[in-house]
């Protein structure tokens, strides 16, 4: 068995036992509570549309702008690369690209199959659905801008290791920055979040948070070690989906100052 199935086949075991640990958890503690969630629904609606929407758009224009010269190539040099992501210049590995998949969508229903696992939250299943939807908007609108903005070479493309062909095609310049790994860290941080909100009591909220980063990791080092990231794309996938994963529900939950009439809220 090669490294990045089994690691992919890890990352997918971790994402289970989370949901079974979770589904475990809220029925011996019994002590699920109900959050209260408000929204603005006249503007947070448009919001998540127009995000959707610009990246359907800028998707198609990262995936599309062409490729490189050979010439545009060759003139690539590792030395001008930033000293904390130079040492991750490595040839592409397309196993481990391909098998970074499996778990990228997986993590991405996660949140939709965990709403399932508790009372309160199958009766806010809609509520948390159009939360989950917010954060993926958000995430998705700072890293398809990134990449429609950026053109940012990936580490594949400095190695010698790695064919001119797929050092030429388009998406060797999509580097900035680590998209998988941004979806990873919203979906799992997104959960741990929800749990942390339903189970305020609960002695095991720090666990979800601490599988939300292992998965995070993981999916990180499958993206670095195929040659797809350097370590500052990937820190900045990471830190950007658990804001969106972590933040959302809780602003949505909590009172931003202590007027009442100032708290989000749908109407």
């Amino acid at each position: 068995m090669n490294k990045p199935t089994l690691l992919s086949k890890t990352l997918l075991a971790v994402i289970a036992i989370s949901c079974f640990y979770t589904g475990y958890g809220q029925d011996t503690t019994q002590i699920e509570e109900k959050p209260t969630y408000t929204f603005k629904l006249g503007w947070e609606v448009p919001v998540v549309i127009g995000c959707a929407g610009w990246c359907a758009y800028s998707a198609s224009y990262s995936y599309g702008k062409g490729g490189s010269s050979e010439a545009q190539i060759l003139a690539l040099n590792p030395n001008n690369i930033d000293p904390l992501d130079r040492w991750a210049v490595r040839p592409y590995n397309m196993a481990v690209d391909k098998g970074a998949y499996y778990p990228f969508y997986a993590a991405i229903p996660l949140p939709l199959v965990f709403f399932l696992t508790g009372k309160n939250m199958r009766h806010d299943y809609l509520k948390l659905t159009f939360l989950y939807a917010e954060a993926l908007a958000f995430t998705g609108l700072s890293g398809y801008s990134a990449t429609y903005f950026v053109n940012k070479y990936r580490p594949y493309a400095y190695s010698s290791g790695t064919s001119m062909s797929q050092k030429m095609d388009q998406n060797a310049k999509n580097s900035f920055y680590a998209g998988h790994v941004e979806i990873m860290s919203v979906s799992t941080f997104f959960i741990a979040e929800i749990y942390s909100q339903y189970h305020p009591q609960s002695k095991v909220k720090w666990l979800f948070f601490t599988l939300a980063g292992v998965c995070t990791a993981g999916m990180g080092y499958l993206r670095y070690d195929a040659g797809m990231h350097f370590p500052s794309d990937i820190l900045l996938g990471s830190c950007t989906g658990a804001l969106s994963g972590i933040l959302v529900p809780y602003f949505h939950n909590h009172r931003l100052i202590k007027n009442s009439s100032h708290r989000l809220s749908f109407n």
